[in-house]
Formats: C-alpha cells, structure tokens, sequence
C-alpha cells in the first residue's frame, strides 16, 4: 500500500512520497543515499525494479530536471513498465526523461549528430530480416565460394558480425572460439564482413549493432557531443548490469565521466547470457571501473520460502568469484526442496506428470507449475508423456521438441522408408538441398512416382540429369546420399541408427551451414536418438511420435481453463519469472551442467549461477530430480552420476524421494507395478 504525506507551501498542497514507509530499509538507503558511482547489488526476489522507480521518483521529487535523468534497460517492456510506474507514484508524467533500451537511446543520440559521422538525419535502420537481406546480397559478391555447401549461411555470418561488434573482438577470434569448423573460410567471411559495412554505409542504413558501436565512436571521437552528454546526464541508472557486453559497458563508462553519478543494479548471482557477449566481468569489477564506488546490497527476497533461499545460499557460495550475498526470505516457512531419484527419462516423465496432477487437486493451478531444463532436448519424453496423459503445456519462448524443423526434417526423412508415396516428405526433404525449390521438388517426386515407385530402385539410379537441373545436382547430392545409405539393406534397422546415418551422410553439415544455434540443434537429434532406443521398429517409434498429435483434444479431469497450462522452459527463457512450483530436471553430470563448461573455472561457475536462477524462480516447492541412468547413443544404458550442484549442497538443505522405478513407464516396458493405475506412482520418502 503507497502512503503519502501530503505538505501545504505558499498555499498550494504537493504531494511527497513517503520513502521511508514504503521502503525497507536497503531499498531506502539505495533511493536516498547513492550519490557519486553506485552499484547495487540485488538478489533474486528483493524488489530491484521498485528501488530503481523509487530512486527515480526521488530525484525528481528533489526538483532533478528530467532531462538530466537517464535510465536505460534491456527490453522495452522494462522500460515502459518503469515509465508506467513512476507515472503512478508520481501522479503525472515527468517530461523530457531519457529512458528506454540502450539501443533506443544510442539512436536518439545519433540522429542529433548523423551528419558529423557520415550519415543522414533520416537514416534507416535494419531489421534482423533486413540485416540477412543484405549479407545474402553481400555473399553474391564470392560468387561460387559463398555457394559451398559447407560455407555459412546469412544468418549464421549475421551471427559472427555481430558477435564480432559486441563482444570487441576480432571476426578471428570470434570464428576460433565459437566457429571453429569455419576457420577455412576466414578471408571470406571478413571480405564479406568489409563489404556489408561499406553497403550499409552506402545505402544510408545502420543496423542494431551499428547503434551501440557508432555511439561510442561518436562519444570517443566528437568532443563537443561527449561534452553535450557527459554535462547533461547528472543521473545516469542502469538496470541489468550483470548483461551488458563490452561495448555497453564501455558508453557507460563515458557517459558518467564528468558528473559521476552512475547507478547500475543488477546481480552477479543471474550473469547467465555470456553466449550472447555479456560479460559478468562488468559488474565484478565495476568498483575497479569506478574508483570510490559505493556498494549496496539488497538481500531481503520476498519470493521463496526460507527454505528454497537456503538451498541456493549454498549452492552459490561454491563459486569463487562472486560478491558474497545472503537472501534472507520474507515468506513463511515451508517444506524443504525435494531431491528425486528416478531410474531414468520415462520414471522422470511419469513423476513429473503425476505430480503435477497432485499438485493441481491440491488447489495449485498449473500455470503456477514450472518444469525447468537446461538444454531443450531434455524435455522430449516429458512433453511424449505429458501428450498422453492429456496434460496441457505450454514451451516458454519456444517450439514443443517433437515440432521444431530440424526434429521434423529428420522424421521426414525416416517416413519416406515407411511410407515412400509420401509426397508431403518428399517434398519437405528435398527442398532443404541447395538448389531444389518446391518446383523441383515436385518434379523429382513425380519420375519417382512415374519409375515404379521403388525408393531403393530409384535413389540408386544414376540417371537423374534428365530430371535436375546442373545448378541443383550438387543439392540433389546430398540427398541422394543420405537415402542411399538409408535404403542400404546391410545397415542396422532400428530408428536410432538411422537417425545416426541422417546425422552423418549431410544433415549435421546442413545444420552447422544453416543455423547460429546448429550445436543446440544436433543436441535436439542426439537426443531423438536416445529417446528412440525403446523402439524396435521404424513403424511404432512413427506412429508413437505422429499419433501425439491426437492427444491434443483430451484434457484432465476438472477441464481446465484454456489458459491453464503446464510451463516448460529452458532456464535461459524463465529468467525473471517466478511460480509457486518448479520441477528442474535432468540434474545429473553430462546434462546440468553442460559437457562444454566441464574444465573451464568461468563457464562452471556460469552454470553454477544457471542453477541458482532455477531454484530461486520457486515460491514454495522446489522439485530437483535425477535420473539414475540415461540412455547414450554411443555407450548405452550408462550410470548417470548425479550433478555435481547437487552433491555440493549441504544433506539438510532438502529431503530425499526416492520413486519406485520397478514400474515400466517406456514403451514395452514391464514390471511388477502393472496392476496401477497410469496416474499412480509408488513413491518413498
């Protein structure tokens, strides 16, 4: 509830906010007292957005002219929501107040100086789609090389640049780090890089990297507008500090060169988006960047039980470089955490499932639930079991597992074996090959029709110039290929190693060529692999994976309300949300966390922090699972030790389940618990 007190002056009545009232007191020492470099360090749950509209709600209210005030965000939601709710603590709208993303200030900074750095007042701005248009038209000026087959596609060399611009670093660095199987093609990709900077150039146009890198050009190289900035922002407030990348930080860094007064709040603990160019390095070292800097801590969270705060206090005091915090909870005390031991994916569905349907009959509406994962291809068989038990959900910021196009391309593929009159997959299939539109596609489709329809006949025939043309032979290549070694009689039936043979006679090559996230996306195949393992034949794991469509129409008892939905989500994507449940699955080493983090201190720690972010979204249960065994596409049925995040953990900061796995939960499987009902599951506590 807002208090205010209201004071009479030369006869009119202003109100004042009563800060003190509606402010704890780390809230009311950050709004008061943090003149000069400020950095604020505030913990998951502890009002961090009330603090930064309560700060500048003071300032103005201390008569801070609004044009003196800059406060820049990540997103433009946070922005209009900060505008918004000053706007209701102050009861009117402070104009000429700079806010908004840091690209939306660096282009209301450019267009007052367009001219002194070599472009039009007017200058257009690219879209991402716009950005790709142009690198394609770039690419053409290779001519044959850009048209390899191996050679990056416009999105994945839109990816590099901008990496590139972000990060500070050089298109080398950027290709050896993280694009490795590129490096033959370094010249090209520069020479490509050079020429979109000059067709940018040319054409009047910057696009949204341009926006923060011609920001800091002008504000390094044009003393008259570093003056101009540098004077008029008294106040500058920064939320997220914890994501901003080198660049950002860097006009930051200029920006508050002559008054000082910087305030950046964020939390070293939820730095997790270094694959995006953040650098936790920033909000590490901000006392270093600023000589003098006061540091304020914010550790009371109003969000989870004391409980779930204790298990992530512990978790997190395992990484060394870090500002040591203590979240102290506001919440009444609950049960604790709960570590489940399952026997492996489909004992992990099963429970996630049926406690899911507990939970709601206990009163807790599913869009309160949560399942966390740390790669998306985690959630495959829970999304399978979920379809079948009629279970509503919802992937947060993404596609369910079984609909994404590269989880689709690959089933098209094993569809054509089954069913080679299939035109829908013969069409789908050919036209990811260079060179093959749906035209072609359609006319290679009908010689196959027209030849017999022999699949093993046809993709064995050498005669195909008659039917594709030279420019998309070298497409048609790839396909060929692949379905030869499908159609090979002497290879092993079974789905995984088809999908095997998919992977390694072209798919994963298109994959790297095509998409910036290609290693998350032979992940998701990997994992389609493993997850086809309990299927004899190509028929059932089809029909299991197609007829899920059909589930669509049940619901669970109570039929719920269209807008009830399980949550699933990546960790990545439930950043900054909150639920009264989560389930974090998969907690086991090789999984969460990450095979690519393992011998490297930074990346470890990163993941650590993953792990914090989890477990502070819950309110009031937090469900850890591990699943005992896994399935490898290479090894096998192996062991799958249990995640180092949990053995770290202090025995008393959960409670062990353990679930009864003698019950089948995988096709064909059986064991002694048959008799149950599908809802019902024999848990020990």
């Amino acid at each position: 509830m807002k208090k205010y007190i209201l004071h009479e002056t030369e006869g009119k009545i202003e109100t004042h906010i009563d800060f003190r009232g509606n402010l704890n007191e780390q809230q009311y020492e950050v709004v008061t007292g943090s003149e000069g470099p400020c950095l604020v360090l505030a913990g998951a749950g502890s009002g961090k957005t009330r603090t930064l509209i309560y700060r500048l709600a003071y300032l103005l209210e201390r008569r801070v002219p609004p044009r003196n005030i800059l406060l820049m965000t990540f997103t433009n939601k946070a922005a209009r929501e900060m505008r918004d709710r000053t706007e209701m603590l102050l009861k009117y709208t402070p104009k000429g107040l700079w806010s908004g993303t840091f690209h939306h200030v660096g282009n209301r900074s450019l267009r007052m100086y367009a001219k002194e750095i070599g472009y039009p007042r007017d200058f257009g701005i690219l879209d991402q789609q716009d950005s790709r248009d142009l690198i394609k038209a770039c690419m053409k000026k290779l001519g044959r090389k850009a048209k390899e087959e191996r050679f990056p596609k416009a999105s994945v060399l839109q990816t590099m640049i901008s990496l590139s611009t972000n990060t500070g670093k050089g298109l080398d660095r950027i290709i050896e780090e993280r694009y490795p199987y590129f490096s033959n093609f370094f010249p090209e990709i520069k020479e490509i890089g050079e020429f979109y900077a000059k067709k940018k150039k040319d054409s009047g146009n910057m696009d949204y990297d341009d926006l923060l890198s011609k920001w800091k050009w002008l504000l390094e190289n044009l003393p008259s507008a570093r003056r101009r900035f540098t004077e008029q922002f008294r106040y500058i407030m920064v939320d997220e500090y914890q994501d901003t990348n080198y660049i950002q930080a860097e006009i930051i860094d200029i920006l508050a060169g002559h008054h000082g007064n910087v305030l950046v709040v964020g939390d070293d603990a939820q730095s997790i988006y270094s694959f995006r160019g953040a650098k936790v390095e920033n909000i590490l070292k901000f006392p270093q960047r600023f000589k003098g800097a006061k540091i304020f801590k914010l550790e009371t969270n109003y969000r989870s039980t004391p409980e779930i705060l204790a298990l992530a206090n512990d978790s997190l005091a395992n990484n060394i470089n870090q500002f040591e915090k203590h979240l102290k909870a506001m919440c009444p005390s609950l049960e604790k955490p709960a570590m489940v031991r399952v026997k492996d994916a489909y004992s992990q569905a099963a429970f996630i499932a049926q406690r899911v349907l507990e939970l709601r009959e206990e009163g807790i509406e599913m869009n309160d639930m949560a399942v966390l994962f740390r790669a998306h291809y985690q959630s495959a068989e829970l999304e399978m079991e979920l379809v079948k038990r009629g279970i509503p959900y919802v992937v947060r910021g993404g596609i369910r597992f079984f609909e994404q196009a590269h989880v689709k391309d690959v089933l098209a593929y094993l569809k054509l074996l089954v069913n080679p009159a299939d035109e829908i997959a013969w069409i789908r299939t050919l036209t990811l090959c260079p060179g093959i539109g749906p035209g072609y596609a359609e006319k290679i489709y009908e010689a196959y029709r027209k030849g017999g329809r022999d699949i093993v006949a046809f993709v064995r025939s050498e005669n195909i110039a008659a039917i594709v043309p030279r420019k998309a032979q070298a497409g048609y290549a790839r396909f060929h290929k692949i379905m030869k070694a499908l159609t090979d009689p002497s290879f092993d039936p079974v789905p995984g190693e088809r999908i095997e043979l998919i992977l390694e006679n072209g798919y994963e090559t298109h994959l790297l060529a095509n998409f910036e996230n290609a290693k998350d996306r032979v992940d998701d195949i990997r994992e389609l692999v493993n997850f086809s393992h309990e299927y004899g034949d190509l028929n059932s794991f089809l029909n299991d994976i197609t007829l899920r469509e059909s589930f669509k129409g049940e619901t669970i008892a109570g039929e719920p309300e269209d807008d009830e939905q399980l949550v699933l989500s990546t960790i990545h994507q439930a950043k900054g949300l909150e639920w009264e449940v989560v389930m974090l699955l998969g907690l086991c080493e090789g999984q969460f966390p990450h095979p690519k983090a393992m011998g490297e201190e930074a990346e470890m720690e990163e993941e650590r922090r993953l792990f914090y972010v989890a477990s502070t979204r819950a309110k009031k249960y937090l469900y850890l699972i591990h699943p005992v065994t896994r399935f490898d596409y290479q090894k096998g049925t192996v062991i799958s030790r249990r995640s180092r995040f949990l053995e770290e953990l202090d025995p008393e900061d959960y409670e062990i389940w353990e679930v009864d796995s003698s019950r089948a939960f995988g096709p064909g499987r059986e064991g002694p618990y048959d008799d149950l009902e599908d809802d019902d599951m024999v848990i020990e506590l």
